[in-house]
């Protein structure tokens, strides 16, 4: 097939290799001139330094050119630029080929999921096209071929099975399942919670602090998306207890990094300097709280997140404030 490619950050990047790995076309779009020139020069990304790219992907600033005559259109842009950037799709043309997104994220205001977003855009007849990617995966780990699980779905039987058939490798498993809304929920809201274990590890709170905070964030996320109509099964899975995992526990997730940045005292503008990439928890956990006051679905973490973001509080007196609320029976 020939791709066409939204997005040349690290998972944009480590996706394509993994598409251009089963012979695929890839065509890759970014805004970054610099990078682009530098990507087909030397077919290695800075953020890989030593993996050399696949020949079969070439990237460019043309978005007009990733569009043209491909059979697929894949995103990895963030959740925030979702709109702007599929409003200058259907400026260009409305593609007929199935799309799948990879972002995870909740837009803020609308509380749509991403697939949603793409939808309203370009229109209720690419409903049964679009398909989404999540789970637990690390882009460092997955170009290094280490096993990976992730999930696909979409709105339709058949577009589900094609995600899953297109990107699984030997080393890159992706499983089926159709709730969409369920998936994506659980993607977007463990951002989130991993803010909040890496502000638990820079603390030093130890494990037993952050294992709480990984259940009783689950259990959050589940009430949400329970609410939304997900099923709650899905987020006992890869997209919901397995990110959790991965995302909670690691100094390779961003948005855990960012988390422990914030709870060892660097003020907020040099840990999104730090960071470099987009801390999609920080955008996510807005659109999750208006959600939460429009469902009457109290989420203590993610409004605790909130504060110090946006408020102000401080992380050891979020902490004092957590540990405060009233105990109620553990009802999963």
């Amino acid at each position: 097939m020939k791709v066409g490619y939204l997005g040349a950050g690290c998972w944009g990047f480590c996706l394509a290799t993994v598409l251009a790995s089963k012979g695929h076309e890839i065509v890759s779009w970014t805004t970054k001139q610099d990078l682009a020139d530098h990507l087909n020069k030397f077919h290695e990304h800075p953020y890989f330094p030593g993996f050399k790219a696949p020949s079969n992907i070439r990237f460019t600033t043309s978005l007009e050119d990733a569009l043209e005559n491909i059979d697929l259109l894949v995103e990895s842009v963030t959740s925030a630029g979702i709109r702007p950037v599929f409003e200058k799709v259907k400026a260009l043309r409305i593609p007929h080929c199935p799309i799948v997104l990879t972002s995870k994220g909740i837009e803020q205001n609308s509380g749509k999921i991403l697939t949603e977003v793409v939808i309203e855009i370009l229109g209720s007849s690419i409903l049964p096209k679009v398909g989404f990617l999540s789970g637990p995966g690390y882009a460092q780990e997955v170009i290094k071929g280490l096993p990976t699980s992730v999930v696909g779905t979409a709105y339709e039987f058949n577009v589900m099975m094609m995600v899953c058939d297109t990107f699984t490798t030997d080393t890159f498993r992706v499983y089926p399942n159709m709730d969409i809304q369920g998936v994506a929920f659980g993607g977007a809201l463990k951002n989130i919670i991993a803010i909040a274990c890496g502000i638990s590890d820079g603390l030093e709170l130890g494990n037993s602090s952050k294992a709480a905070l990984m259940t009783r964030g689950l259990h959050e996320i589940r009430k949400l998306a329970v609410a939304r109509g997900c099923r709650a099964e899905t987020l006992n899975g890869l997209s919901g207890m397995g990110d959790i995992c991965l995302t909670c526990s690691s100094i390779m997730s961003r948005n855990f990094r960012f988390g422990y940045l914030i709870a060892q005292g660097t003020p907020l503008p040099d840990a999104y300097r730090q960071i470099q990439t987009v801390v999609e928890g920080a955008y996510t956990v807005v659109s999750a709280l208006q959600l939460s006051k429009e469902l009457q679905v109290p989420m203590p973490i993610s409004d605790t997140v909130y504060k110090i973001l946006y408020e102000s509080m401080k992380p050891i007196e979020a902490v004092q404030m957590l540990m405060k609320r009233t105990i109620k029976e553990e009802h999963l």
